[in-house]
């Protein structure tokens, strides 16, 4: 049911030049320099022109998409920009071949759907939480999913692995997680 919704919001070019808006907002409220988001999928939204934008207007900015090296081990990401040459990997999911590893100090998360919690459903492969669990760096990530409201539910099942997320931008608005 999310995924159909999912995929009818994502159709619609108001819902996603808004989206676009606000997940620029999402990028100045927080000021990151180094950014991960995901190759978009069917139904997915695709933030590479909206991270191009980002890139473009400071030379200290960097941006990389996830590579899966093998199936049940954490992400790594690897450096991205428009004119990066692009290889099909893993689930049939474009990756960059430059090669250079990058620590997002921000990380966009695709959304399924969200809830009230900050938490989100993605497809069941637990890559997210797999590699935010065995984050690289010093400091974890701001994480912000990305989701249509159409996707927003009141709650969501949740295992003792799940992580919530930051925040999540949609077309309507910026959602912080709430306060524990």
């Amino acid at each position: 049911m999310l995924l159909e919704a999912r995929l009818k919001a994502a159709s619609e070019p108001a819902r996603n030049a808004a989206l676009a808006r606000h997940l620029l907002d999402a990028l100045k409220q927080y000021g990151a320099n180094s950014v991960g988001f995901y190759w978009p999928l069917a139904g997915e939204f695709d933030a590479r022109a909206a991270v191009s934008v980002w890139l473009a207007a400071s030379p200290q900015r960097e941006a990389s998409l996830p590579v899966i090296r093998e199936r049940g081990v954490p992400l790594e990401f690897h450096a991205w920009t428009p004119d990066t040459p692009m290889k099909i990997g893993h689930h049939k999911i474009a990756e960059p071949t430059s090669g250079r590893i990058v620590t997002p100090e921000l990380l966009f998360v695709p959304c399924v759907g969200f809830d009230a919690h900050g938490y989100r459903l993605g497809y069941g492969g637990g890559y997210y939480d797999r590699t935010l669990a065995a984050w690289p760096g010093a400091k974890k990530p701001i994480t912000v999913g990305i989701a249509y409201e159409a996707c927003r539910t009141p709650s969501l099942h949740r295992e003792g692995h799940d992580i919530p997320l930051d925040l999540i931008v949609t077309e309507a608005a910026l959602y912080p997680r709430p306060a524990d």
